[in-house]
C-alpha cells in the first residue's frame, strides 16, 4: 500500500528527487498551469522555493488547488484516491499532514500522516473527524471546519464568483457552520462527535461538492441561494448594520407575525448562548440562522427542539396546561385586534390534546411532538398567528398527508429559500429598491455579489481576521465523558 502510494507521487512528479527528499507544491499561477486541468500540471521542485501566498490560509489553499490539479486528475492513479477520499478533503489533509504551518509537505510528511489516521480511525468520520480537530480532543467545534470551508470557497466552480469578493468568505462560511450544527449536532453541544457525523448525511454533501458543480443543487448545507436568502433577511431586520438585531428588529420578522412573549423566549437564552444575548439582548447572525431556519420549517427534530424549549418555561422537560396558556392568551388578542373570534382555550386546548395525542395526561413531551407529525400546528397556533390561519383553513385531514408525503419533495425550509429567492430576483427585475433605500442587484450568479455591496456591508462581517472572527460560539453543554471516543 505504501509502495503503490508513493509511486504515485513519483509517477505524477517525474524528476522530483526521488522518495527520500521533501518537495514543495506550487500554486497554479506560480507554476503557470490551470487548477485541474489534465495539461497543466503543477510543478514539484526539490529546493525551498518562492511562496506567492503569505498566509497559512493562502498557502493552504494554494496547495489544495495543486494538490488536485497534480494528484485528482490525469491519466494515472492519484494520491486522493489512493486514501479512498473524496476531492475536498485536500484540504484537511493538507493541513493534518502540517502543510498550514509550513507552507509545503514533503511525500514522508503525508505517508506518516495518513498512516497515523488509519491505525487510529476506522471509518470516514473518524477520520474526518482526526484531520479537522484540535489536538486533543476527539470533537469539532465551529472553528475547525473554517480551513475546509474557506478551501471549498477557495475552488469549487459554483462560488467562482465569490473569489475576488473576500468580504462575503466569512458571511458564507459562518451560514454553512450553523447549517452544519443545526443537523448535526444532536446533542446541542456545540461539539460534533463521530457518533454524530456517522449519523447524519454530512460526509456524503461532502463527496458530492465534486459531482455537482452547480453549488446550489446541494440544499442541506452549501447553497450559496440559501445563503443569501438568509442574509438578505438578515440585512432587512438590521437597520442599524452593526450586525446584530434586538428583540423589537426580531419581531418585524415577517410582519410582526411571531409573539411577542416568544421573541422574548428567544432572548432569554433558552436557544441561544452567545454572551451579547445575556449582556446587551442581542443576538447575532449566527444566532438568526437557526431562528429563520426553525420558524420556516418546524418538521426537523432541530426545529421542533428549538421551539419546544422556548415554550417550556420552566425547564421540565413537558409543557404544562399553564405553559400553553401563557403563549395562547396572546394569540387570542391578537386575533381580537384582526376582528377574528378566537377559540376559547379550553377548546382550543382540546384540540391540540387530540392533534398531538400525548402519553401522559395534562403535559405533553417533547417525545409527543416528534411522534405526532403536525408540530408545525401545534407551535404555530401559540406563537405564529399568520400561520395559524393559515392552518385553519385546511382540514385536519389534508395536513396528515401533507405531513405523510413521500418522495423527494421539497422540505418547507427548501420550498420558502425557493420562494424568497424568486421573489428578490423578481423585485430587482421590476427595479424595486429594499425598503432602507439600498439598491439591490440580484441577476445571474457572477451578478450577486452587487446586492450585498454598500460601504456598510464592505466593511469586515466580524471584528478579528480570523474566518469567524468575533462570532460567539456555543458554549459547550456537556463534558469530555460524554462524547463518544474515535
Amino acid at each position: 500500500m505504501w509502495f503503490f502510494f508513493q509511486e504515485c507521487f513519483r509517477r505524477i512528479h517525474v524528476g522530483a528527487g526521488g522518495p527520500g527528499r521533501a518537495f514543495l507544491f506550487l500554486c497554479a499561477a506560480c507554476a503557470g498551469s490551470t487548477p485541474r486541468s489534465p495539461q497543466g500540471d503543477c510543478k514539484a521542485v526539490l529546493q525551498s522555493g518562492c511562496l506567492a501566498h503569505t498566509s497559512s490560509r493562502g498557502r493552504a489553499s494554494c496547495w489544495s488547488r495543486c494538490y488536485v490539479s497534480a494528484l485528482g486528475t490525469g491519466g494515472g492513479t492519484s494520491a486522493l484516491q489512493a486514501c479512498g477520499c473524496p476531492l475536498y478533503w485536500k484540504g484537511p489533509l493538507f493541513c493534518g499532514a502540517g502543510g498550514e504551518r509550513t507552507g509545503s509537505v514533503s511525500v514522508h510528511k503525508f505517508v506518516a500522516m495518513w498512516r497515523k489516521v488509519l491505525q487510529n480511525c476506522h471509518d470516514d468520520a473518524a477520520k474526518f473527524v482526526h484531520l479537522l480537530m484540535n489536538p486533543g480532543c476527539n470533537y469539532l467545534v465551529q472553528e475547525d471546519f473554517v480551513p475546509f470551508l474557506q478551501d471549498v470557497v477557495n475552488t469549487h466552480p459554483g462560488l467562482a464568483f465569490l473569489k475576488e469578493a473576500s468580504e462575503f468568505h466569512s458571511r458564507y462560511i459562518t451560514t454553512v457552520i450553523q447549517r452544519i450544527f443545526y443537523t448535526v449536532n444532536r446533542s446541542w453541544s456545540g461539539r460534533i462527535t463521530c457518533a454524530e457525523l456517522r449519523r447524519s448525511t454530512f460526509l456524503q454533501n461532502v463527496a458530492l461538492l465534486e459531482e455537482e458543480a452547480d453549488i446550489n443543487q446541494l440544499t442541506e448545507y452549501f447553497s450559496y441561494e440559501h445563503f443569501y436568502v438568509i442574509y438578505c433577511k438578515f440585512w432587512e431586520l438590521d437597520t442599524d448594520h452593526d450586525l446584530l438585531i434586538d428583540a423589537q428588529d426580531l419581531a418585524r420578522h415577517n410582519d410582526h407575525a411571531i409573539s411577542t412573549k416568544m421573541i422574548e423566549r428567544i432572548f432569554s437564552g433558552a436557544v441561544t448562548r452567545g454572551k451579547k444575548v445575556q449582556k446587551e439582548g442581542k443576538i447575532s447572525y449566527a444566532d438568526f440562522v437557526w431562528f429563520l431556519i426553525s420558524e420556516e420549517d418546524k418538521k426537523t427534530p432541530t426545529s421542533i427542539e428549538y421551539w419546544f424549549r422556548c415554550m417550556d418555561l420552566d425547564g421540565d422537560g413537558a409543557l404544562s396546561m399553564y405553559e400553553l396558556e401563557y403563549f395562547y392568551e396572546e394569540q387570542c388578542r391578537r386575533l381580537d385586534s384582526m376582528a377574528i373570534e378566537a377559540l376559547p382555550f379550553e377548546d382550543c386546548l382540546c384540540q391540540m390534546l387530540d392533534l398531538v395525542k400525548p402519553q401522559n395526561e395534562g403535559r405533553i413531551t417533547l417525545h409527543d411532538l416528534k411522534a405526532c407529525r403536525l408540530a408545525h400546528v401545534f407551535f404555530d397556533t401559540f406563537f405564529n398567528v399568520e400561520k395559524y390561519l393559515d392552518h385553519e383553513q385546511k382540514e385536519q385531514v389534508s395536513l396528515l398527508r401533507e405531513s405523510e408525503s413521500e418522495g423527494p419533495e421539497l422540505s418547507d425550509w427548501e420550498r420558502y429559500a425557493t420562494e424568497e429567492y424568486d421573489i428578490l430576483v423578481a423585485e430587482e427585475a421590476v427595479g424595486e429598491p429594499w425598503e432602507d433605500g439600498y439598491e439591490a442587484e440580484l441577476s445571474p450568479v457572477d451578478q450577486k455579489l452587487s446586492v450585498l455591496r454598500s460601504p456598510l456591508a464592505q466593511r469586515p462581517f466580524f471584528e478579528t481576521p480570523s474566518g469567524l472572527g468575533a462570532v460567539d460560539l456555543y458554549e459547550c453543554g456537556c463534558g469530555d465523558d460524554d462524547l463518544q471516543p474515535l
